[in-house]
């Protein structure tokens, strides 16, 4: 099963995809959108699904620190609805409580990349990988 994981943002959403076996999650890119025109990434999500072939999605639930659910959480949500209506596939969800602050660890100390403008370029990607990486984890069948 291949699935498209998902780190929804204000402004951009960074996607990752899973191997066909559901074992691995590897970046993907990084979709500009903007909420108050409307544009919510379909068209490239589309083609993604597509060239993918995928079977659903997996987004990230930021949860806050003590498990409540604020704002972010209905972004999500209400994006998970729009691919729902879209594509008719799953959506699945991840907590993705500190994948923001585990990207910038790992591109910083892994990769070695310094520069902010260079790490805003993948971030969200990265983000995208450790949530669908660590639901593939979590649903593994061993």
């Amino acid at each position: 099963m291949r699935l498209l994981g998902l780190d929804i943002g204000s402004k951009t959403v960074g996607v990752s995809v899973s191997d066909e076996l559901g074992i691995t999650a590897q970046k993907l890119e990084t979709i500009k959108i903007d909420e108050t025109k409307y544009n919510f990434g379909m068209r490239p999500l589309k083609k993604l699904v597509r060239q993918y072939e995928v079977d659903g999605f997996v987004l990230g639930l930021p949860k806050n620190m003590d498990g409540t659910s604020g704002a972010s959480v209905a972004r999500s949500k209400a994006y998970g609805k729009r691919l729902e209506e879209k594509f008719g596939l799953p959506v699945h969800y991840s907590d993705e409580r500190l994948t923001t602050i585990e990207s910038r660890r790992v591109l910083v100390e892994d990769a070695g990349i310094h520069d902010r403008k260079k790490r805003k370029q993948v971030i969200d990607q990265m983000a995208a990988v450790l949530i669908l990486q660590n639901y593939l984890d979590l649903h593994r069948k061993d």
